[in-house]
């Protein structure tokens, strides 16, 4: 190592895939436009009118929530634990307080000191239950009593019917153990990315003992549609929009979208 440079060798898996991932183009394009417009309606359902709140963005990427949430006028502390994302948040401005950190250990973080948390990046790359429980209960501890945990996970059937089906991974998948029984993905670090189905989300809130507020699907079909979500004139995509925004509470269809949010209440 020289000066504050890591050599690849030095990174983990997890920074390596993320120095070259682009969080902003993702969320920039029409299928990432329907995950953060849903997320920030109900963030700003949680928020309801209230000023200068104090938000904590747990695993903040390069911090698209942290600074249209600071831009409204609410004090925010991201969180980010990839060096290479945190070079990018710090880089847009100082209304946000970015700081270096791990969503299992909020060291740095006070108890009960934020109205609104938020955990839309942890849970994707944590792989067992005691590790998701841990940061929920991190995120629980931050958060004032009477405040809001919003938690976002990767669900399951997506992973299944895109990846395994539609990408023709899935013969691979079943032959090295990468799905149990009932289709479950089993994902390990070298994969990235866990997946989980509704009733994980049940028994990691009932663990942590939060109430929950909703539970909604943050793009529903959007990733199933990308060719022609992107095909579509800007009317047409509009009408998407209002027709998820309608009915990403629906429970038939939280399982199915790449994306759920849990809203809980501490």
């Amino acid at each position: 190592m020289k000066g504050n440079k890591i050599s690849m060798s030095e990174m983990t898996e997890l920074e390596k895939y993320y120095n070259k991932f682009s969080e902003e183009k993702r969320l920039g394009q029409r299928r990432g436009i329907v995950e953060f417009t849903t997320s920030m309606k109900y963030i700003n359902e949680c928020i309801a009118g209230r000023e200068h709140l104090k938000i904590a963005d747990i695993g903040a990427g390069t911090g698209r929530y942290s600074f249209a949430l600071a831009d409204a006028g609410h004090d925010v502390t991201a969180v980010e634990l990839v060096k290479y994302n945190l070079g990018i948040l710090r880089s847009k401005g100082d209304n946000v307080k970015a700081i270096r950190g791990n969503a299992l250990n909020l060291k740095k973080l006070a108890d009960d000191e934020f109205d609104i948390t938020l955990l839309f990046g942890p849970m994707y790359h944590l792989f067992t239950f005691d590790e998701k429980l841990r940061a929920l209960n991190e995120a629980k501890r931050v958060t004032r009593p009477g405040g809001y945990i919003l938690v976002a996970y990767c669900m399951n059937e997506y992973s299944v019917l895109f990846h395994g089906f539609r990408e023709e991974h899935i013969k691979d998948s079943v032959k090295n153990n990468k799905l149990d029984a009932s289709f479950h993905c089993i994902s390990d670090e070298k994969d990235l990315y866990d997946f989980v189905r509704v009733e994980d989300i049940y028994a990691l809130s009932d663990a942590a003992g939060l109430r929950r507020k909703k539970l909604i699907s943050a793009d529903g079909p959007a990733h199933y549609m990308r060719p022609w979500l992107n095909s579509w004139d800007e009317e047409t995509f509009r009408l998407f929009l209002d027709y998820h925004l309608a009915t990403c509470e629906r429970p038939e269809l939280l399982g199915s979208g790449r994306h759920t949010v849990d809203i809980l209440i501490k």
